[in-house]
């Protein structure tokens, strides 16, 4: 069979985030919001999904750079692993440091640090943008002239580190502080305290920030998200933010220095003021908590997605492109969905009527009979004929109020 054994990934992390979350309950510790959960989980769906069609593209520009441009004709041997470790490694560095002082790079990194939570959930906040921009970091690997298969495998340990550095749970580490980048470590990057910002930029080794001078000890109690915190779980909002603060920047500077600046100046230059404006425009608003049934529901959908992910990234060879498409489609809306329930938006049921009418094409793909096609189009007219009755029921049994 032609698995996709990446999957196992999936299953994994989300076994050590229930770990994490047991043993946090056990010591009596509040480290996990329910809303923040989601949220991060929703972001890490979707980056999850997006790296099915774009892991491949990443691997073949590698090949592509190391093919036409490779300075050097560098073989796998015991000194060059060591040396591309250092070297990815200390890449890692300034795109993590850029990703925090140009706005440019700002904008795909500070989804991030938008959660109030640390822990594993936190981890999985990464988005295919900022995926891209750690690709044209790295781009100078293949173009010194390591191979693309070398710097694969790296990427895959840079991926996964670091999940094990998001975690209140775990102390100090004695010795192991000297050189690597621990929990202690990062959760100073992750914190908004003052004495902390722009601190602690490495992946898996520290020597670099303590060697540039953006090295910081875990002293005081860290407070964890953006220094001006978002109002809102909304998957898309929490995306394209900072993107639409950046437009409106963009368009008040006078002239192409001013505009230049925009794009690469401090995220601290940026006017607070223009986020408040967006959120009025836009109706974002704080989230406020919901019933048993609504997080009940939230949970329910958010199981089903994410199995339905590991299913999609396992069996992604032996799906059509019809099937994987719809499948992806899914599951995209299905994050928007439970992060705009969340926010007891109104709008909802017309996703939900988008997700079965994405789960009915899916169906009809895979048992495309009579039978089928009649089924799947009588159950879609009888919500179109009942819509009104069906999403009040919805809206009452979820929000305990009639849309």
């Amino acid at each position: 069979m032609h698995l996709n054994y990446l999957a196992l990934a999936v299953p994994f992390f989300v076994a050590m985030m229930l770990v994490e979350h047991y043993f946090s309950k056990k010591k009596g510790r509040c480290i996990h919001q329910f809303g923040e959960v989601v949220a991060n989980l929703n972001i890490g769906i979707a980056e999850r999904l997006a790296d099915i069609f774009s892991a491949a593209l990443f691997y073949f520009f590698f090949v592509w750079l190391y093919r036409h441009f490779a300075l050097f004709n560098i073989r796998p041997t015991v000194f060059t692993w060591i040396l591309l470790f250092l070297v990815t490694d200390f890449t890692w560095y300034w795109y993590h440091r850029f990703g925090h002082t140009v706005n440019l790079f700002w904008s795909v990194h500070v989804v991030h640090h938008q959660s109030d939570d640390f822990n594993y959930t936190t981890s999985v906040r990464i988005t295919f943008f900022q995926s891209v921009a750690r690709c044209l970091f790295w781009s100078i690997l293949p173009i010194i002239g390591f191979p693309p298969m070398m710097i694969t495998i790296f990427l895959l340990v840079h991926g996964a580190y670091p999940f094990f550095t998001h975690t209140q749970m775990i102390g100090k580490l004695g010795f192991l502080e000297k050189f690597l980048v621990t929990p202690s470590h990062h959760r100073v990057h992750h914190s908004s305290n003052e004495e902390y910002l722009d601190k602690n930029y490495g992946d898996i080794l520290i020597v670099w920030d303590k060697m540039l001078g953006t090295f910081a000890e875990e002293k005081a109690t860290p407070v964890y998200g953006l220094t001006h915190p978002l109002k809102s779980y909304s998957f898309l909002w929490q995306l394209f933010h900072f993107p639409l603060e950046l437009l409106i920047s963009l368009k008040r500077a006078a002239g192409l220095r001013q505009k230049l600046k925009v794009i690469f100046g401090k995220p601290a230059d940026i006017d607070s003021r223009i986020r408040t404006l967006l959120e009025k425009k836009l109706h974002i608003h704080q989230f406020s908590k919901g019933g048993t049934a609504l997080n009940n529901y939230i949970k329910t959908q958010t199981i089903i997605t994410l199995t339905l992910l590991f299913l999609v990234i396992l069996l992604e060879h032996y799906l059509s492109a019809i099937q994987l498409m719809t499948a992806s489609l899914f599951i995209i809306v299905s994050v928007i969905n439970t992060g705009a329930m969340l926010e007891q938006r109104r709008w909802i049921f017309y996703l939900e009527y988008v997700r079965l009418i994405l789960l009915s094409v899916f169906m009809t793909t895979i048992f495309f009979n009579q039978f089928m096609i009649t089924f799947v189009a009588a159950v879609l007219l009888m919500v179109l004929l009942f819509y009104k009755t069906l999403s009040n029921r919805y809206y009452n049994v979820l929000y305990s109020y009639v849309s």
